[in-house]
């Protein structure tokens, strides 16, 4: 049987923010299907990874290859057309608009019809159906992050970068938000996600990379990283 084939290639990525270096040369791949996550402490690198990714920062060295296409030097729109989405931290919704507006831009590049993948959406996030015409601004935490989520997958991604998707929410809406994650990569998206809550990302993951001060000191299976005696010390609580 033969592996799925690597769908992000990052090789010596290397950024600045002015004399800080704040990523140091690191590589790893996300192969089609997987869930892959970076764990670290903060200030490790692992937000500003997505963003050189993403080409939000400049990155000072490397390169990102997605789907063997070379997207170092796109612009972030032509990334996002290519089908790599990020969801940010923070979720950075549109507050002033309805939730049906918010998801409506998820797809301004898209010249296709919208209604399937709106139902689908939807499916994945019923309070977003039952809140379609509310202001968006208005929404509990949980909710925001559902309506981040799903404006991502309105551009039909092929990977989707998540950004500290459970940042702030009560423990049983972190739960709901990681089963739908799960959901996601099961109808086919493939995810790498940042995430503090390490048990949880671990537990989700089939991969996993540690950052510490802008380098992977660590990579394997997840499953193998949560019985690491260092991970478990640093990032686990025991």
């Amino acid at each position: 049987m033969t592996d799925p084939k690597v769908l992000l290639k990052i090789t010596n990525l290397t950024v600045h923010y002015g004399a800080i270096q704040a990523l140091r040369g690191i590589s790893f791949e996300v192969r089609e299907g997987e869930i892959i996550t970076l764990i670290g402490s903060n200030g490790a690198g692992k937000t500003t990874t997505l963003h050189a990714i993403s080409n939000i920062i400049r990155k000072t060295a490397g390169s990102v290859v997605f789907d063997t296409m070379d997207i170092s030097a796109l612009p972030p729109d032509r990334i996002v057309a290519a089908g790599l989405v990020q969801v940010p931290e923070g979720r950075r919704i549109f507050a002033n608009l309805s939730v049906k507006d918010n998801l409506e831009m998820g797809a301004y590049l898209r010249k296709d019809k919208l209604a399937g993948d709106m139902e689908m959406v939807y499916g994945l996030f019923p309070r977003l159906k039952e809140r379609r015409l509310q202001v968006s601004g208005t929404l509990s935490g949980g909710e925001q992050q559902m309506l981040a989520m799903g404006r991502a997958l309105m551009s039909k991604p092929r990977l989707l970068l998540l950004d500290e998707p459970s940042m702030g929410l009560a423990p049983i809406l972190v739960d709901e938000i990681f089963s739908i994650i799960r959901r996601i990569s099961e109808n086919g998206t493939t995810i790498l996600l940042v995430e503090q809550n390490a048990f949880k990302a671990l537990g989700l993951a089939s991969r996993g990379y540690i950052l510490e001060t802008g380098q992977v000191i660590k990579t394997g299976p997840a499953k193998d990283l949560m019985k690491d005696d260092a991970v478990k010390k640093a990032y686990l609580g025991g």
